[in-house]
């Protein structure tokens, strides 16, 4: 199985390194379709207002509530995870990636210090803040684009890019939040 696996990561990414840009059609779709749904008031409501609630926070409480978030995971209640995988704008994003027809795989709304503001699906973190999806948008200002690596995907068995931008305000054009896109590789 490992086997086949590698070869097909191979062959795949032989096929994208051959292929006419893959990254050039997933920024396309990216800038066409996906950009303009954080510019929904809604959604740039949310991402000012965990901006606000999150400011004060030091590093150690970051991390006391990414701790509290992961041992919160699959029980009940959850008072970490529940209002923000309930909330509005994550209900939205779940219906994003099911119209996306397997083109997404999730979608993670981050604020300003890349905690979670809204989430397709439960992360296993809620502090992103440490990561490339992160530290490579946001800090970078309001047009910073990062792609990760192809990975395999064990749940869904396709192959995954990451695909984060710098969500601006707006009114303003100032970077208040990034966003994380998970894109079915072979899609493209």
């Amino acid at each position: 199985m490992k086997r086949f696996a590698l070869a097909s990561l191979l062959g795949l990414a032989a096929t994208m390194a051959n292929s006419a840009e893959p990254e050039a059609s997933m920024l396309e779709y990216v800038d066409g379709t996906v950009r303009a749904w954080f510019a929904d008031p809604a959604v740039q409501a949310a991402i000012r207002h965990s901006n606000d609630v999150h400011a004060s926070l030091d590093e150690a409480q970051i991390l006391a509530l990414d701790t509290r978030w992961s041992d919160e995971i699959g029980h009940t209640p959850a008072p970490t995870i529940t209002p923000v995988a309930d909330s509005m704008v994550s209900i939205s994003l779940r219906q994003r990636v099911e119209d996306s027809a397997g083109v997404i795989s999730e979608i993670i709304l981050m604020d300003d210090r890349g905690l979670n503001v809204a989430v397709s699906a439960v992360t296993s973190d809620f502090w992103q803040g440490d990561e490339a999806k992160f530290l490579e948008t946001f800090p970078k200002g309001a047009d910073a684009v990062h792609i990760g690596e192809v990975e395999l995907d064990e749940s869904s068995q396709t192959y995954q890019v990451q695909v984060s931008f710098t969500v601006s305000d707006v009114e303003t054009g100032a970077p208040i939040g990034a966003v994380t896109l998970g894109l079915n590789a072979e899609a493209f």
